[in-house]
């Protein structure tokens, strides 16, 4: 790796960034030298035998090296910078820092048949096991999980979907970005534990469910849009069975999945994000919608029916689930903040059946939900406030949770750092601006 170091002209203070997020394509040289608006000018960038790094996690430190893992492809070498002042080597502690140090959670997931509540932690890279029946009250200290997957040999990382097998109690998760892996631990899995397989699947894999009549996994990738279909036991380099995927499906960066296996319904919701990187200018956004497939769905296959408009409520939707009874559809509306409830025949640009909104919900850009169908509870993970929340099935409107696992203190919110790809300084306001 380098270290990029650069000087505000007429002033001895210097900035620094990574050139390792240059390998990512997420940070360049020109964006650097800009950072300080026309002010700014590279003395070096050099390298030297070292261990530390300030840009990313050391090999040392990552997941078992795989092939397609973007990590592998780092130079573990760390370096020193140069400027007028002379040479020094660059190993100095940050004077501090802005860092989520609680668990983030942007998934949910329930084992009924254990009564154990699984989150995914998108900020720390674990997956945490509660008691369903677990309750921080007002005044409690934070939930104590019952096991933590969490360390180097995981291969958790960007990791955006827990799902766990009713039946065998196995546990997925899928990874986001950088990895391009479903991981599946035994149920006891807790600690630093290794997978017992990994699935190797398309760059930008975002959710996943289980058929468990067809034993077929369904995933959901961002872009380009589709829909894998894989065997439930699949692992390494194992193909999808059909992909659905082409301009007639209508999928649009397509995030939360759920299937109606009592009526063969398969249901995506997209963001709406659309381009064709073949041509030029084909760029577009349209609304947020849920498109409606066949269950065997297969190819360029179009919609039986889109849920689309202003009326739908919908705000960058995340997970979704089915009540499998009434085929009713929950949606996470994270930018909403609130839980929206379809029924399975909704069409065109109507508004929700039921919504679950308000203060005393304690809703806080949910990201993730899971119907419990055998207590008639919906969870919610809340990427706001490092917790979930647990409702009525049919609640509607401003409606306290039933039960809150909490992992940090009652007044906690989140940073809601995502990718944090780059920052810029605003001298005028001394505010740091940072994308996500």
């Amino acid at each position: 790796m380098r270290i990029i170091r650069m000087k505000r002209r007429n002033s001895g203070r210097s900035i620094v960034a990574g050139a390792g997020l240059l390998a990512l394509g997420l940070f360049s040289l020109s964006t650097a030298v800009r950072l300080w608006r026309g002010s700014a000018r590279l003395v070096s960038i050099e390298e030297i035998p070292d261990e530390r790094d300030a840009c990313y996690r050391p090999i040392s430190a990552q997941p078992a090296a795989e092939p397609g893992n973007l990590f592998s492809v780092f130079d573990p070498t760390p370096v020193y910078a140069q400027d007028s002042g002379g040479t020094a080597q660059n190993s100095r502690p940050p004077a501090r820092q802005i860092v989520d140090t609680a668990p983030i959670y942007s998934s949910v997931g329930v084992d009924t048949q254990r009564d154990e509540v699984y989150l995914q932690d998108s900020n720390l890279w674990s997956i945490r096991v509660f008691s369903r029946l677990d309750n921080a009250k007002p005044g409690d200290p934070p939930t104590e999980p019952r096991r933590i997957i969490k360390g180097a040999n995981t291969a958790l990382q960007f990791n955006s979907c827990v799902w766990v097998d009713p039946a065998a109690g196995d546990v997925y998760s899928v990874e986001n970005d950088t990895g391009n892996i479903i991981a599946v631990y035994p149920r006891e899995a807790t600690g630093d534990f290794a997978p017992k397989r990994t699935l190797k699947v398309t760059h930008r894999a975002y959710a996943m469910t289980i058929d468990d009549q067809t034993k077929e996994l369904f995933l959901s990738v961002q872009f380009p849009p589709q829909i894998a279909v894989y065997s439930k036991d699949a692992s390494g380099d194992d193909k999808p069975l059909r992909l659905i995927q082409g301009p007639r499906t209508r999928l649009a960066d397509s995030h939360g999945i759920a299937i109606d296996s009592k009526r063969k319904l398969l249901f995506v919701n997209n963001w709406g994000n659309i381009a064709d990187l073949k041509v030029a200018g084909t760029g577009r956004f349209e609304p947020p919608s849920i498109s409606v497939y066949p269950l065997k769905a297969d190819g360029d296959t179009p919609p039986l029916r889109v849920i689309q408009g202003s009326k739908t409520e919908m705000d960058w939707p995340g997970s979704m689930s089915i009540e499998p009874d009434s085929g009713d559809l929950y949606v996470a509306n994270d930018m909403g903040q609130s839980l929206l409830v379809f029924h399975e025949s909704d069409q065109g640009d109507v508004a929700p059946a039921r919504v679950i909104r308000g203060p005393k919900t304690r809703l806080t850009y949910p990201l993730g939900v899971f119907v419990d169908a055998k207590n008639k509870e919906v969870w919610a993970a809340n990427l706001g406030n490092s917790s979930a929340t647990v409702y009525p099935l049919m609640a509607n409107g401003d409606v306290a949770p039933l039960r809150i696992i909490r992992s940090a203190d009652e007044s906690k919110q989140s940073l809601k750092f995502g990718k944090t790809e780059a920052l810029t300084y605003d001298s005028k306001r001394e505010q740091l601006l940072v994308p996500n």
